[in-house]
């Protein structure tokens, strides 16, 4: 929910108008089935481990790239949890940028058989910067926890309740495969936009109020409720095709 697709997408572009050559390949692409899913503590499912990506398969694709040779990038179906071949095949030369996508990029578990001086890695965070008033921030998690509802109701097949109720885990996630490695990155870049909750309120609200009254999930939806009223709304077509927060609201020039 960070946005970090729209921007691999975006930086594709600019690299492309620089004269170098980049691919982006998401990391989203690379979960194991389902059912192999680790658990966490309470039986879960862990979709936030390093180990919910199958690490050998990503591994060979991508020394097999580095090789030259070619390799079909897979599909994952959130839907059903499963990876689809669609023949998306690929190869790159040796001018070849590879734009790694994903949450566990900057995890160097994740990339350890590639030396440290071909990375040039970049956080990418919607750090939100606006306050409600002079003493009423605005949490970072906030902002993150609307976008992710809006785009797992869809694109993932997930309700406001099912995501409320992994958010815990998602948070757990962030403490442990994600924020011990934003200090090593080469940049750092901000996706939260000043009136990206303004435009939000008008699709989280329908969604939020699905949750029903006597869910545990209800009090957090109903709080997020309140919350995204304090804004007044902005129709969603100001927003042009290429902004980022179409990668949430749908709508943009790019393809995910």
């Amino acid at each position: 929910s960070s946005g970090k697709t729209t921007f691999s997408k975006r930086l594709t572009i600019q690299l492309m108008t620089n004269g170098i050559k980049p691919t982006p390949i998401s990391l989203d692409n690379y979960f194991v089935e389902r059912e192999e899913t680790p658990r966490d503590e309470y039986g879960d499912y862990d979709y936030e481990s390093i180990n919910a990506l199958d690490l050998e398969l990503f591994n060979s694709h991508i020394e097999a790239l580095i090789k030259g040779q070619e390799v079909e990038i897979p599909r994952f179906n959130f839907s059903v949890g499963r990876k689809e071949y669609q023949g998306d095949f690929l190869t790159i030369d040796e001018d070849t940028v590879i734009i790694l996508e994903g949450i566990h990029a900057l995890n160097p578990k994740l990339t350890e058989r590639i030396p440290e001086e071909y990375k040039y890695k970049v956080y990418v965070s919607a750090l939100t910067t606006i306050s409600i008033d002079d003493h009423s921030w605005i949490p970072t998690t906030d902002n993150r926890l609307i976008r992710r509802i809006i785009r797992d109701f869809n694109y993932r097949g997930y309700s406001a309740q099912e995501t409320i109720s992994r958010w815990p885990s998602v948070r757990a996630g962030e403490d442990k495969w994600i924020f011990p490695f934003q200090e090593n990155v080469d940049a750092m870049f901000n996706s939260a936009l000043l009136f990206e909750l303004a435009v939000l309120r008008l699709h989280i609200e329908p969604i939020l109020m699905t949750v029903p009254q006597n869910a545990p999930e209800y009090a957090e939806a109903y709080r997020l409720l309140r919350f995204i009223k304090l804004f007044t709304p902005i129709q969603g077509k100001e927003i042009p095709p290429t902004s980022l927060l179409r990668e949430f609201l749908g709508g943009s020039s790019f393809s995910y």
